[in-house]
């Protein structure tokens, strides 16, 4: 008889209408990975930047229709996996496929984690797995998801064999994915123009990277294993990063920056996110409208966004093969690679913060 996996799926979460811009964002500023203060300060501080930042905000979701179809997508990516995870197990024939269903927890807006504790908790799993929709581990992302699982599943006397995946930045199908969306996008450049791919990821503060986070050195390394995977393509290439905010140096190159400095070059760009694995703000609004007008008025003579890998076939198979890989693992945290990935200088790399 198969046993029972539940696969849990992270992600930040998104409003899903303009009256919850405001306390997704206190939700995600009162979280101490992103602000690293006691309570009851980090409240304060939560509450006056989310009362801020909220108009501004609005607006974006506005654009999209008044709410993140971050969790639609996901949605769609859940489904997707389920199916190859159960279809690769069959095939397998190793003892008969588990019965499997994805749950999804998000971060700071529903379905929060505790939503997804109790509907894994009600579905008496077997085994549980956790697998963040971020690629590449950071404490502000993965740890502070995986944290509020665990806190979460102890209050609920939720105690069953558990594994996480903390990262997969150059997993075989993310990067097959990756680098056949921007293979279709780099042939739509006329002959003759040499494009420059920005790879451009969410920044953080330049402290969290200097504190030992990994984020930026698997972000790239992500990039890396995509251009190694186009060796026939012609383009000259930076990572950058985008979404920066408050008065903070954050990691650099800033993807504007970037911008402008081929507005001055005169080279076209081909924009792809590779931190994001699903469409949402961050690339429907700041890269696709935002960065275009930044763009336009800096002169760059082309400028063409890459889709995020969402639910395609190579990402989706490469995702549940790492399932069915690690679905019988001990309770622990391991990378994609069963081995630690990151170097020895990163020091809140998830084998040492959470394993």
């Amino acid at each position: 008889m198969s046993d029972r996996l539940a696969v849990v799926l992270f992600n930040l979460g998104g409003p899903d209408r303009l009256e919850s811009v405001q306390p997704f964002l206190f939700n995600l500023f009162n979280d101490p990975a992103i602000i690293n203060l006691p309570q009851p300060l980090r409240w304060v501080i939560a509450k006056l930047i989310s009362s801020r930042r909220a108009p501004i905000a609005q607006e974006i979701y506005e654009m999209l229709g008044g709410g993140s179809p971050l969790l639609a997508n996901t949605e769609a990516q859940a489904d997707a996996l389920r199916d190859a995870v159960v279809a690769k197990g069959c095939r397998a024939g190793a003892g008969g496929a588990a019965e499997v269903r994805c749950f999804i927890a998000m971060r700071y807006w529903h379905p929060l984690t505790e939503e997804a504790v109790a509907e894994v908790q009600a579905w008496k799993p077997d085994r549980i797995l956790l697998l963040p929709l971020y690629p590449q581990y950071s404490t502000t992302t993965t740890e502070s998801s995986i944290r509020a699982w665990r806190q979460a599943a102890k209050k609920a006397n939720l105690a069953v064999p558990t594994a996480t995946v903390c990262c997969y930045p150059v997993l075989d199908g993310f990067v097959k994915a990756s680098a056949g969306l921007l293979r279709q996008s780099l042939h739509t450049v006329p002959a003759g123009r040499r494009p420059r791919v920005l790879f451009s990821a969410h920044g953080l503060p330049q402290k969290v990277i200097d504190g030992g986070d990994p984020y930026q050195f698997q972000v790239e390394q992500t990039a890396s294993a995509i251009v190694d995977a186009l060796p026939d393509e012609k383009f000259d290439w930076t990572v950058c990063y985008q979404s920066r905010v408050g008065p903070l140096e954050w990691i650099k190159p800033y993807t504007e920056d970037e911008i402008r400095r081929a507005g001055k070059e005169g080279v076209p760009l081909m924009v792809m996110p590779i931190a994001f694995v699903s469409e949402h703000s961050e690339t429907l609004v700041e890269l696709d409208i935002e960065y275009r007008e930044l763009a336009e008025e800096a002169g760059v003579p082309g400028y063409e966004r890459v889709p995020t890998v969402s639910s395609d076939p190579f990402f989706i198979t490469g995702l549940a093969d790492l399932v069915n890989e690690t679905r019988r693992s001990v309770n622990g945290v391991c990378a994609a690679g069963g081995n630690r990935f990151c170097p020895g200088d990163r020091q809140r790399c998830a084998y040492a913060r959470l394993g």
